[in-house]
Parts: C-alpha cells; structure tokens; sequence
C-alpha cells in the first residue's frame, strides 16, 4: 500500500561559484530545501567529507643502512625523525576503480637517490631531495612535488623504499599492518582523509510568497589529492549507500506530490519576475547604464544571454559581471537560461515581453471596468 505525502520543496540543482573555485577550493549553492533541511543535509555531508573519504598515503619507509628513526645520518642535514616528519607531508593522487582488483594493495616504490659532488656544488655546498625526486612512480600523482625531504652535504648512494596504501581519516603507524615487514622499516602515521575544510552555511530563501526556506551554501577544501567537486560526488554517494539499510524495512511506500497542480501559478510567477524592468531592480549605476547602452530593458532579455557574451558589451566588466549574477541569484535565475517552456528565445524575446505587457494591461483594464460596474 502507498502512502500520499504533500510535495517537498527540494533543488533542482547544485550551482558552483565560478568566480572563486580553484583545484582544492570550491562554493556551492543548493536551494531550496524545507525548513530544517538545510542543517540536517549540510553537517551529514561535512561529516561525512571530513571522516570517511579515501585517498593514497605513505604508511613506511625504509632508507639504506638506518635501523630505526632515532639516529642521524652522515652527510644528510635532517635526522630520521624530521624526514619522517616531511614524508608526513606527502600528497598522492590515485583512485582506484573496480578494473583493478589490486588497486586497494600498499604499493612498494623503490628509488636509489644518487647525489654527485657536481650537485652539491650546484647548491652551493648543499643539495635538496624532494618529493618528486623519490616518487617517479607512473601509479601516482605527485601533487606537491617539489616538498622538501632532506637535505646532502656529501656526495652519496641510498635506496629508499616506500610504502604507499590507501585508506581513510588518520591512521597512527601502531595500528598499521603489513606483511613482511623487514626489519629496518619504519612505520609512520598517514593522514589519508584528502579534505582539510568543510563549511557551512544555512541561510532563508524565497519560493513565491514564503521567505522560510533554507538555502545552504557548503565550503569545500581539499589538498589536492582530490578535487571538491569530487569530495561532494563521493560523500553523496557513501551518504546514500548508508540510507540503504533503512529502507530495507519501509512498511509503506511513500508517493510525494511533486506539485504539477500548482505549474500555472508557478509559470505565472515566472512570467512576471521576467518581465521585470532592469530599472526595477537594485543594481549600481554602472551595471545599469552598461545594460541600458546594450540596449537591455527587462529580465528576460538580461537571462536569455549566455554569461560569456556580457563582458563584450561595451564597458562592462567583471565587477558588473558579478553584482548582476548575483543578483539574479537571488531572484531564482541566473544567465543563460533556456526560457523554450514560456516560448521566448534570444530572437523573440522583446516581442514576447511586448505581448506580457500588454496582455497584463488589458487584463488591469477589464478588472477595473468590473469593479465599476459592482
């Protein structure tokens, strides 16, 4: 048997700022949500990112002819405890995927660092081994390649073995297991968890009259071993695979009303949030005058041009740029909207706009001409 619940207002979308995503940094933007949801969806997901995503991390390392972490080694400025303190800082890239059925193994990666007296001197008494030097592995991505590791004062001849595992959150090396372990290998601690940061923010948004819904708006940072929009792609999913287990034992079957009834309504307040003049809403002087030169005049015309054709307009910058879009934010539209279902296009739509005008005239008219008449 189903059970009828009334409609939930829920995204459509998630939109990313562009204006300041990088490779390890990311804004998004999901409204609208009922009352509640948007703090019960955004600390899930923080949650989630912040604990339960995977990624490569060295969990040992053994370097020729030293037993164990407590000593210094001759010709190199660092001890053993501060490289391991800088393999710490090592960051990998690799997801594996289910063609791989070893690709979830630790990996061994051999490399002998050979410094000459020529590399010395090049540094002036002193030569840096770094991360990329070590790690030519074809099975990662070094994502900061150049992180100091130690430092030669004379010319020597080491191998250094590393092993590199995948897991998540922050391992410490006593809860570490591996096979074969020879006897001069160090454990050290892995930081797998590739997220640094996750904020974020609930705030009201408008759906017709009421202004109580909630529009959240989640901070992503990673370290690059993972982009944000990945992060958010897989703390989704791992959100879903863990909601499984309860609907396994749903008594009922719950049909939503999706709100079709109410389409005119919501068709009509469109048609009239377009029809807005440019002079209606509160821009600044300049982005005004730049949409008046190009010859805007209402909403409509503003969001059926696609984003990369306003900063040809003459005198329009990225500030405009930005001040409009976010303006238009937070009306529900945005630039480039495809506006087919209400029959405008980039080609008609001043005609269009012409046409809702003076069909909202003539209906003024006729109503005013009925109240006279009662």
């Amino acid at each position: 048997m189903s059970v009828k619940y009334g409609k939930f207002e829920m995204p459509q979308k998630i939109v990313v700022d562009e204006t300041k995503s990088t490779n390890t940094f990311a804004r998004f933007i999901a409204e609208p949500f009922e009352r509640g949801f948007g703090h019960t969806i955004g600390n899930s997901m923080r949650r989630i990112m912040l604990s339960s995503l995977e990624a490569p991390a060295i969990i040992s390392v053994r370097i020729e002819g030293i037993p164990h972490e407590y000593m210094s080694i001759e010709g190199i400025v660092e001890d053993m405890t501060n490289i391991i303190l800088n393999l710490k800082g090592a960051l990998l890239r690799k997801l594996p995927t289910d063609d791989q059925p070893s690709a979830r193994d630790f990996r061994v990666i051999t490399k002998v660092i050979e410094v000459t007296q020529s590399d010395i001197d090049k540094g002036k008494g002193q030569h840096s081994v770094k991360l990329g030097h070590i790690i030519a592995d074809g099975n990662y991505e070094v994502v900061n390649p150049d992180l100091h590791i130690y430092t030669v004062t004379k010319p020597m001849k080491r191998q250094i073995d590393l092993k590199v595992a995948i897991g998540r959150g922050y391992v410490p090396s006593e809860r570490h297991t591996v096979k074969d372990k020879a006897i001069d290998e160090i454990l050290i601690d892995s930081a797998f968890s590739p997220v640094r940061l996750v904020n974020y923010f609930v705030e009201n948004t408008r759906v017709g009259q009421d202004t109580d819904f909630d529009r959240l708006i989640l901070e992503v940072t990673t370290d690059g071993r993972i982009t944000p929009v990945e992060a958010l792609t897989f703390a989704a999913q791992i959100a879903t695979k863990h909601y499984e287990v309860f609907n396994k034992i749903k008594s009922h079957a719950l049909v939503f009303d999706e709100g079709l009834e109410g389409e005119d309504t919501d068709s009509d307040e469109m048609m009239e949030k377009l029809a807005l003049r440019i002079d209606e809403i509160e821009l600044s002087v300049r982005s005004t005058n730049c949409l008046s030169g190009a010859n805007i005049e209402t909403i409509a015309e503003l969001v059926s041009i696609p984003e990369r054709k306003m900063l040809e307009f003459r005198n329009f910058g990225k500030k405009s740029l930005n001040e409009i879009k976010a303006k238009l934010h937070e009306m529900g539209l945005s630039l480039g909207m495809d506006l087919s279902r209400f029959g405008i296009n980039s080609d008609n739509v001043k005609e269009k706009m012409k046409e809702f005008y003076e069909q909202r005239s003539k209906g003024s008219r006729e109503l005013a001409k009925v109240d006279d008449e009662s």
